[in-house]
């Protein structure tokens, strides 16, 4: 039985960023990091909330704001706050199935103290269950 964290992504390998971090920079970042999920901390590297492309496409869409005017925000407002998360203990396959279930590509995984350790990317996720 594979656990996550066996094939979880490490923490210098994904974007994290602090909460006032601008919308700019972050957006940056997962282009520079080639992941469209970010994971936003506080100071003590606790897991505030999660920012994907998905929330830059719906956020244009439902708000009537110019583009540049989003680029000067804090990421934090417009994250998703309270994220889906996972131990590194947790059975990789019951995560896969828990990330299907709720139609989400990554999900941050957390330490007992809620900070960020790693992220599971269901890509990686699915290979390293088939064995590719």
């Amino acid at each position: 039985m594979k656990k996550v964290k066996d094939i979880m992504i490490k923490i210098n390998q994904f974007p994290v960023v602090h909460q006032n971090t601008m919308l700019n920079e972050a957006v940056l970042l997962m282009q520079k990091l080639n992941l469209g999920f970010l994971c936003v901390v506080d100071k003590q590297n606790k897991l505030k909330a999660v920012f994907s492309d998905g929330d830059i496409r719906r956020k244009l869409l439902n708000v009537q704001k110019p583009l540049s005017s989003f680029f000067i925000d804090d990421i934090i407002k417009h994250s998703t706050i309270n994220p889906k998360t996972c131990s590194e203990e947790e059975d990789i396959l019951q995560v896969v199935s828990k990330m299907c279930s709720m139609k989400i590509w990554d999900i941050p995984v957390i330490d007992n103290e809620g900070k960020i350790v790693g992220l599971v990317h269901l890509h990686n996720a699915i290979k390293s269950v088939i064995k590719l």
